[in-house]
């Protein structure tokens, strides 16, 4: 998997948007205003930031040495994933979750706006 397939399945939701924030390297997934997932472009092996409930966090870090605590970011609710070794499938599921966390964190209007799109 490689990172134009990340950012095409990301674009695919509703009310996502892409931009650089941070530096010219660090790719930025929001829906609306909040990220929902962090991807460094020139990063090898290509990892990708994403939010996850706590309680599964655990399970994950325990589970795969490939997802740990995200660098620079709340350790308790992100997670820093290394692409490479785990299955397409895990990958589209913490992408979705993180999604999903994030959009049910946003206002009522928001969300409406959103799906407004």
């Amino acid at each position: 998997m490689d990172a134009n397939e990340i950012l095409d399945y990301c674009l695919a939701k509703k009310g996502v948007t892409e931009s650089f924030p941070f530096d010219n390297e660090t790719l930025v997934l929001k829906v609306d205003t909040k990220m929902f997932l962090l991807m460094g472009l020139e990063r090898q092996p290509l990892a990708i930031n994403v939010k996850t409930d706590p309680e599964w966090s655990a399970e994950l870090r325990e589970q795969y040495p490939q997802i740990t605590g995200a660098y620079h970011m709340n350790k308790t609710h992100w997670n820093s994933v290394t692409v490479d070794g785990l299955k397409r499938d895990l990958i589209f599921k913490l992408i979705d979750h993180s999604y999903d966390l994030v959009f049910k964190s946003l206002t009522k209007k928001a969300q409406n706006a959103v799906n407004s799109l």
